[in-house]
């Protein structure tokens, strides 16, 4: 591949989601399973790669493709103390993501503060709701597999997704804000039209 084929949108975008994504995990390695440890940049990362990527495919695959990699450095250095590729009911929290990035592509047409605050707002539905069974249903489950069982973990998990909310709009601030001021600057940045 020459460098002329290297597309430096694409690259300068996957290079953002990839900086915040180490934030999660420093974040997560100073209080894991604490409330403070969902205030994290993951519903801004399905949003921006979701808003950003032109390509259908590459604004779910980026997104999910830096949870997941960033689930393998937690996992091994935080969590699990060994080199997981997934854990138990992951693929609720990764239908979830890819969720919240379809959903960013529909609400972020153009980047307003309005926008991305409904979708930031959509992203927390999605999570709160996409997420839940992946605690209740797992096999060691605190809550009972009933339908009251699964409106008590949506209860329960409340705060995490205030903190998720609160997280997604500061890390929306810092990457969507950043990459606009990047566009303005380089042409190179802006899409095509």
């Amino acid at each position: 591949m020459s460098l002329k084929q290297i597309n430096p949108r694409n690259t300068v975008l996957f290079a953002f989601m990839m900086v915040v994504a180490l934030m999660r995990i420093i974040l997560s390695s100073e209080a894991p399973m604490n409330p403070i440890a969902t205030f994290t940049p993951l519903g801004a990362m399905a949003l921006f790669g979701g808003a950003y990527f032109n390509n259908r495919v590459k604004s779910v695959l980026f997104p999910v493709l830096t949870l997941w990699m960033s689930d393998i450095i937690l996992n091994r250095f935080v969590y699990y103390n060994e080199w997981r590729f997934f854990y138990e009911g992951f693929y609720w929290t990764y239908i979830s993501y890819a969720l919240m990035a379809v959903a960013s592509r529909f609400i972020i047409r153009k980047v307003t503060v309005s926008n991305v605050i409904i979708a930031s707002l959509v992203a927390t539905l999605i999570h709160w709701i996409g997420t839940s069974p992946g605690c209740f249903l797992i096999e060691n489950s605190m809550y009972p597999k009933t339908l009251a069982g699964y409106f008590t973990s949506l209860v329960a998990a409340i705060p995490y997704e205030r903190n998720f909310l609160a997280g997604t709009l500061v890390y929306s601030v810092v990457l969507f804000g950043g990459f606009e001021l990047l566009q303005r600057r380089y042409s190179a940045l802006r899409l095509a039209h």
